[in-house]
Formats: structure tokens, sequence, C-alpha cells
């Protein structure tokens, strides 16, 4: 035998023991996604919303209103939340939205652009009957958060808090959806969550409730239909910026330099508003499961001095 066919039989082997590997790791994903759903508990309440569901937390009373809006791909912003919204639950009413294809809403077939992100938002919010209220967002709640108050300029938004939030103006490249499908699709997505929780999951008490809503939701088609419009709505919303009147505080991660220039371009959006404010706290992306009672603190202070109508 030369060795060149042994070269072939080993690469052959190889590629069936992968094949083999992809297929059990798929198989064994749709397995447990089957009995997943019927262990995952509902929480908050469902609005109708269009072709679907909106689901939302609402808790705690108060003078101030603080809608909590989440990141991009948060499988449950209610859980996610959590350790934030009791906080700030104990002295204001927290309501937490969870968009199409998120937590326990359901899916949608209508486009993820701004325009319809943020009129679902604002509808959900017209259902609640607020007189005002703040917006309180993770990541790229912060672009949805200023085309919200550009694109519905007459609603009662007292101010905007944003943690470690998105900018119109960050860089933003088109993704690469083929080998993310891949892996969601193939179970290996599982896997990697499963081998170390804690980065993606955070330290929720609930962790259990959370990774089986976290492996629900890789398959959102609302979720992925987001990500393939995430490109075009930084694009057209780069010369947006809030009302200079709209009070605005920002928290951002004192020790993330995945984006360049991210504490000068929050500065800069602080700066626009004639009360703005900046808190830079030490961790991750997701400061809110670190720093939720320093969050907590400084977003009670802040509203003391927010005066109605601004």
């Amino acid at each position: 035998m030369n060795k060149l066919r042994i070269v072939g039989l080993c690469l052959l082997g190889l590629l069936s023991a992968a094949g083999l590997f992809i297929s059990s790791t798929y198989l064994f994903n749709q397995i447990k996604l089957k009995q997943e759903v019927k262990q995952i508990q509902q929480y908050g309440r469902k609005i109708p919303m269009f072709d679907g569901e909106i689901n939302i937390v609402d808790q705690g009373t108060g003078k101030n209103t603080i809608i909590l809006l989440p990141g991009y791909g948060t499988a449950s912003p209610y859980l996610d939340f959590k350790k934030l919204a009791d906080s700030l639950s104990m002295e204001h009413r927290v309501i937490v939205i969870e968009p199409f294809g998120y937590g326990l809403s359901s899916q949608t077939a209508r486009p993820r652009t701004k325009e319809n992100i943020v009129e679902e938002f604002q509808k959900v919010i017209r259902t609640l009957d607020l007189k005002s209220y703040s917006l309180m967002g993770h990541s790229i709640a912060g672009l949805y958060a200023v085309n919200y108050v550009n694109q519905y300029p007459d609603e009662p938004v007292k101010a905007f808090i944003g943690i470690d939030s998105s900018v119109p103006e960050q860089p933003m490249e088109k993704p690469n959806l083929g080998f993310y499908n891949f892996l969601k699709t193939s179970g290996l997505m599982r896997l990697m969550i499963a081998a170390s929780p804690e980065k993606t999951l955070g330290t929720a008490d609930n962790v259990r409730q959370l990774s089986m809503i976290t492996f629900k939701n890789l398959t959102s088609k609302s979720i992925e239909n987001e990500l393939q419009h995430l490109f075009e709505n930084f694009a057209t919303s780069k010369n947006l910026t809030f009302p200079k009147e709209l009070p605005v505080m920002l928290f951002v991660a004192d020790n993330d330099d995945s984006m360049p220039h991210w504490k000068e371009m929050h500065q800069k959006q602080a700066a626009h508003s004639i009360n703005g404010q900046m808190h830079f706290l030490k961790g991750p992306h997701y400061l809110h499961r670190e720093q939720a009672e320093k969050i907590s603190q400084e977003t009670s202070s802040f509203l003391k001095q927010v005066k109605p109508g601004y």
C-alpha cells in the first residue's frame, strides 16, 4: 500500500468520524430541544402584537417607570436582567420587554428593521398607558432607543440610561451568517455553551431555566433576521442623536477594549445632552450581571434629579 493511499484512507477516516460526530450532536440537540421546551417555566404576560405575542415582565411600584430593553441575542431578557430589575423595583416600576424571538415572546414574520422593532416597542408601551417613562437598555438597545425618540418625538420619555449601550457611529461589519448557522444547527453551539456556561449565561440563580431558553432561542428566526439587518440598521442611524434636552446617563465597561474608541464615543454622546452623565464600571460588556447594585443606585440618584418634562 503506497503512502498516498494511506494518507487518503486516513483523511477519509477523519471525515467519516467528523460526519458521525456532527450527526450525533445534531440528533442530541434535537432530542434535548423537544425535552426542554416542556420544562421551561412561564413568566410575565404576553401582549398580542401584529402577527404574534410579545412577553413583558412588570414589577415594582413608584413614581418612576423604567423600560428595560435587552442587548442583541439575549436569550431571556427577564432572567438576564433579573438582578438589576429586582434591585430597581425596590423603588421604581420596572418593565422588561422581550422582543419578538427573545425570551418567551413568539416569532414574527416582520423584518427586523429598526423601524419595525421600535414600532413594536412603542405599541407595547402604549398598551400600558404610561404617563412618562425612562428607557434603559443594554448594548444594541442604545441604537433602538435613539431611533425610538426620533421616530416618536411626542412619546413621554423622561430619560435614557445606557448599559454599555451601542452608539450610532460605532463601526459595524456585515455579519457572516454561514458559520454561525452551522454551529447552531449542528448542535455544536450547545456544546460550546455547556462547556463554559458562565461566559454566555453569567451567574444567574436560575441558570437551568436560562440555559433551556438559550438553547431554544438559538434557532430563533427573528433573532437571525435581526442579525441580517444589523449592518443596515447602524448605517441608516449614523447621524441620529438624542435630543439635547433629554437627560442621558451611560454606564460604560471600563475593561472592555474590543471596540476602538468605545469610551470616546460614549463621552461624545453624553456631552451632547445638557444633562449627560457617564460612569465607567469594572466589568465585561454585560455590566448588569456584575454591577447590578451600583447601576441601580446611580440610576435612582439620577432619576431624582430629572424633573418632569426634563
